[in-house]
């Protein structure tokens, strides 16, 4: 899934989500549903706009994650690697 900003400019607000790239969200009320939010007093047909930004989020990742590699230990002296 992709993370998407989507901009209505009737409200002033930017919401984040989460969707397929097939998925556009037109209205202000897909985009509420999709996100989880109160409509508010925004009518449900107020256009929004998906801006330009995004990242990837693969299912069970973390943004967090460290790498798996092991590290060599500098004070180790050989020339074979360590099992530190």
């Amino acid at each position: 899934m992709i993370t998407y900003e989507y901009y209505c400019e009737a409200n002033g607000k930017t919401v984040e989500v989460s969707h397929r790239m097939s998925e556009s969200l037109k209205t202000w009320e897909e985009l509420c549903q999709k996100a989880g939010i109160p409509l508010d007093e925004t009518p449900k047909a107020t256009p929004v706009e998906r801006l330009i930004s995004g990242g990837l989020l693969f299912k069970g990742e973390s943004s967090k994650k460290k790498s798996q590699l092991p590290m060599a230990d500098p004070g180790c002296g050989s020339s074979n690697c360590c099992r530190h």
